[in-house]
């Protein structure tokens, strides 16, 4: 028992005696400066998570203090710590490294307030650190920092992270003004041409990863901080861009929007590898994480090109008959999960209006 606090209140040990004495035969045990005047010595010891965290690897012996006690540091990256509500450093100035930055990629192009590149990658790091593989959702990309800021940590771990930049093509309040006044409306390409993802966004990410300005320049200056390198080397990245359309049901019982909806097939696949842009002549076809069979008199070859090609995840099966979907689901590998498209194959992407 400890001794009665000066409240007369008694606190136990965490540890008995006896497991105290074997933590100090391990050298987990240290006593800290005795108060003469409080009649007290405080003891410290290692818990047998930090004992665990030594077996593995977290935490490192680099020594022994005078007494026998281990001296024990955290391994290189190991230790990990909660990020502040504030932060205050130099690399997150929006005016240096979000402005500044942004017109040094896009000199003639101009964005209210962008953040700074290396406080979102900051940011990012706490939590896709080690998600090599991780997929970034940013449903307000604006001048698409988030995925600027994903590049750079792919390349400073060889990484393979994604990011999904959703941004409407909107136009600033004072152009829309002097637009309509030209006569211009919303949907016109010369009106569509200034909107934020047209204008900002498209051709922020393609000159991060060209390494060159809109205008076919290289870029002029230095990525800083955490990875140094030069602007104009750009980045090991793809990058794609869609536009989102409302189709006509008489478009889609003709199969005419077929590749209108060949993107979510192949973003549902994983967004990796070819896409199957337009309906197989042959009935069906197979890409690098995906397969899509369309006509089911044909399903016993589709089952096998399936199960000749390594990788694939899904398996797109065109037809309104459950039983012959069941059929063909049952041929195919266990790691090809099949999904059923609707002959109207755009119903499955359909809004529900309620009735």
């Amino acid at each position: 028992m400890w001794p009665p606090s000066n409240r007369n209140e008694q606190f136990s040990w965490s540890v008995v005696p006896a497991t105290l004495r074997s933590l100090r035969d391990k050298g987990a045990v240290r006593t800290g400066n005795i108060n003469l005047s409080k009649n007290s010595v405080p003891i410290y010891y290692l818990s047998f998570n930090q004992l665990s965290a030594i077996e593995d690897g977290t935490l490192q012996v680099t020594g022994r203090a005078q007494d026998g006690s281990l001296i024990v540091r955290y391994a290189d990256g190991a230790r990990a710590a909660a990020p502040r509500t504030v932060w205050n450093m130099t690399a997150h100035d929006a005016g240096s490294h979000g402005t500044t930055l942004l017109s040094t990629i896009m000199p003639d192009r101009r964005f209210p307030f962008p953040k700074s590149l290396y406080a979102v990658e900051d940011a990012l790091r706490f939590f896709v650190k080690h998600k090599p593989n991780a997929k970034v959702l940013d449903f307000f990309s604006g001048s698409g920092t988030t995925a600027h800021a994903v590049m750079r940590l792919n390349r400073q771990d060889d990484g393979r992270r994604q990011c999904i930049s959703i941004t409407n093509n909107e136009v600033a309040a004072e152009e829309q003004a002097a637009l309509r006044k030209s006569g211009l409306r919303p949907g016109d390409p010369d009106w569509e041409q200034w909107g934020i993802c047209d204008y900002i966004t498209k051709p922020r990410i393609k000159a991060a990863i060209t390494g060159k300005t809109p205008e076919g320049k290289a870029i002029d200056g230095d990525y800083k901080f955490t990875d140094e390198f030069p602007m104009a080397e750009g980045f090991e990245e793809n990058a794609e861009f869609f536009t989102l359309t409302y189709e006509t049901p008489v478009a889609v019982h003709h199969n005419l929007a077929f590749q209108r909806i060949a993107p979510l097939l192949w973003m549902r696949a994983g967004a990796e590898g070819s896409r199957i842009d337009e309906l197989p002549e042959r009935g069906w076809a197979v890409a690098d994480t995906y397969g899509l069979l369309v006509d089911l008199d044909r399903s016993a070859e589709f089952c096998d090109a399936v199960h000749a090609h390594a990788g694939l995840r899904i398996a797109y099966i065109v037809t309104d008959d459950d039983r012959r979907f069941q059929s063909v689901a049952r041929r195919l590998p266990d790691s090809v999960e099949p999904i059923r498209l609707y002959e109207s194959y755009l119903s499955n992407f359909r809004f529900s209006m309620g009735r």
